[in-house]
């Protein structure tokens, strides 16, 4: 392989893993939402 095809295949290899790795870390790093309660009538309340 030619020298600027070796170079060429090696930037856009690193950017991807990059831009990959940047997105992965940004969805793990979200803080976590309590869940919603989806049935109200469950609640341990007394009524």
């Amino acid at each position: 392989m030619e020298t600027p095809a070796l170079i060429l295949v090696i930037v856009v290899w690193s950017s991807v893993t990059l831009i990959t790795g940047y997105f992965f870390w940004k969805v793990l790093s979200l803080p976590k939402h309590p869940e919603q309660d989806s049935f109200p009538d469950n609640d341990d309340i007394e009524k």
